[in-house]
């Protein structure tokens, strides 16, 4: 059951990883990319980091290459800054949530566009 502790932590792991992503590292692989949240485990040695990229397909892969490429220097670094008993071990992983979102969206404008009694268009 995550606590007050369990959420500052995975706060902080979050900032601390985008902050390594934006400033520290170099890899020409990577574009522009996000780190939308950080899930935990319960003993908070392990962090799975997840992020969002703009662009798709091979370019997609690989900048999740270059960041897992970088794990041990995110790792290295997280444990220099935080400062905690373990530092987690780290695993990025694909966030399609914004992209999930925009497609709910888009559904939802096709069928308003075919439903010519949508009760927003009488008022």
């Amino acid at each position: 059951m995550p606590g007050a502790r369990h959420e500052k932590v995975s706060d902080l792991v979050r900032d601390e990883v985008a902050r390594l992503v934006q400033t520290e590292l170099h890899d020409t692989r990577l574009g522009f990319v996000t780190v939308t949240g950080v899930s935990m485990s319960g003993d908070l040695k392990h962090a799975k980091v997840f992020v969002s990229m703009l662009h798709e397909g091979p370019a997609r892969e690989d900048s999740l290459a270059a960041l897992k490429a970088a794990r041990g220097f995110i790792r290295r670094r997280l444990g220099q800054t935080l400062r905690l008993r373990y530092t987690p071990e780290i695993a990025f992983a694909m966030d399609t949530s914004i992209e999930y979102g925009s497609h709910i969206e888009a559904l939802i404008e096709k069928t308003r566009a075919r439903d010519p009694h949508d009760p927003e268009d009488e008022k």
